[in-house]
């Protein structure tokens, strides 16, 4: 329980992407001034907010008269400033800056030392925080054989990635969180978040019975993940598209992953063991498998012809229509709207296909909830703009846990 003038963040477990709601104003500027308006509370208030569909409250146990939403919904339970959500409005930021803004007009190295410090960099603190990620932007030699021996395992990727990134914190440097002081935390973190795309690139390459492909440091660190993954020098558009979709996902909010990250941090155990538990979350598909399932959902769907078809096929059989609604995002999911501009600018018969299913999606849906927005989330293009450039579907999820890391790390 918190009072009202303490910074407080709450959640809804039961709901894998859910985030609190934050009272920042998003206003037109990319910087959200922190503000309550309800209590004139200075930095970063995160308190409940009312949910228009509250789960039903349940009995905690055994404590006599004790009741609690059913998946802690809007139970406070931590403070934090590095980002945050309020979603009747459509909008989240990360530390007070409107994230997809940021995500329109920055780069993934100069959020990501927005992440790690606090603020954006100039031009020579740019400089030297690539030069950072460049130095730690490699799967060390011993980890080779762990690489190899795991990859050709037949297991789920974020299984895999999660073996080699519990086997790799000696080798990487990694201690006790109880046992740092916050310059080693974020350095420790740095490392961390800049080892996982090469072990996500090389884990899926050895799967396929490929040669890992050495990071290139003349590369920024969105380009030489996709060179990594690919073994192709990657067309800057393609660049640049992929990304916009990290930027957008490196936070949000006390989803469960976020909170499971937390919990083992609060534990003071390395940063190994926080991302191996982040992961393990991220690995349900209500929650980072879910834009390789909406990709499935549009192949099998084929044309718009069938999607009325399909929506009411799986609206009667009870099951979710993947890459549609969210549990925060009440009208619009901003990132949805951000990977929408994406995928439109990469363009191909994948893209148009996938517009005009969306429409048609969109249409079945309005008559058979009419009483209810179920516009696209952030999911339905995710899928769609890193097909496009290149990425076989496989590596989705694990593209996801690539700049949730860096969100993780942050938050531990």
């Amino acid at each position: 329980m918190t009072r009202d003038d303490d910074p407080a963040i709450t959640a809804d477990m039961t709901r894998p992407d859910s985030d609190p709601l934050a009272p920042a104003d998003p206003g037109l500027a990319p910087r959200v001034p922190a503000a309550d308006a309800a209590t004139g509370a200075s930095g970063l208030h995160v308190k409940a907010s009312p949910d228009p569909d509250p789960a039903p409250a349940r009995s905690a146990g055994s404590v006599p008269g004790l009741d609690v939403p059913a998946g802690l919904n809007g139970v406070a339970v931590a403070a934090t400033e590095v980002g945050d959500v309020r979603g009747a409005e459509g909008f989240f930021h990360y530390r007070e800056h409107d994230a997809t803004t940021l995500a329109r007009t920055r780069t993934f190295e100069e959020v990501w030392h927005l992440f790690v410090y606090g603020h954006l960099p100039d031009e020579d603190e740019r400089a030297a925080f690539r030069a950072k990620v460049t130095d730690r932007r490699f799967v060390p030699d011993a980890l080779d054989p762990v690489v190899a021996a795991v990859g050709a395992l037949d297991a789920p990727p974020l299984a895999r990635l999660s073996s080699v990134v519990s086997a790799g914190r000696n080798e990487l440097g990694l201690a006790p969180l109880l046992d740092l002081d916050g310059k080693r935390r974020r350095s420790q973190g740095l490392t961390l978040a800049a080892f996982v795309p090469s072990a996500v690139a090389a884990l899926h390459r050895t799967s396929q019975g490929l040669t890992p492909v050495a990071p290139d440091p003349s590369l920024g660190h969105v380009a030489s993940y996709l060179h990594e993954a690919t073994g192709e020098l990657p067309h800057p558009a393609h660049v640049r598209a992929l990304e916009q979709y990290l930027i957008a996902t490196i936070d949000h909010g006390f989803n469960a992953s976020t909170f499971t990250a937390r919990v083992v941090a609060s534990t003071g155990a390395d940063l190994a063991d926080v991302v191996a538990g982040a992961l393990g979350s991220l690995a349900g598909p209500l929650h980072g498998g879910a834009p390789g399932r909406a990709l499935d959902a549009l192949d099998a769907i084929g044309t718009p012809e069938r999607a009325a078809d399909f929506v009411r096929s799986e609206v009667a059989a009870g099951r979710r229509i993947m890459g549609f609604g969210h549990a925060v995002y009440r009208n619009v999911d901003p990132r949805s709207t951000l990977m929408r501009e994406v995928a439109l600018g990469l363009g191909g018969e994948l893209v148009e296909r996938a517009v005009a299913v969306e429409a048609a999606i969109l249409d079945a849906l309005a008559e058979l909830k009419p009483d209810r927005a179920l516009p696209s989330n952030v999911e339905y293009y995710a899928g769609v703009v890193m097909a496009s450039v290149g990425l076989p579907r496989e590596m989705f999820t694990p593209t996801f846990a690539v700049s949730r890391t860096v969100g993780w790390c942050a938050h531990a």
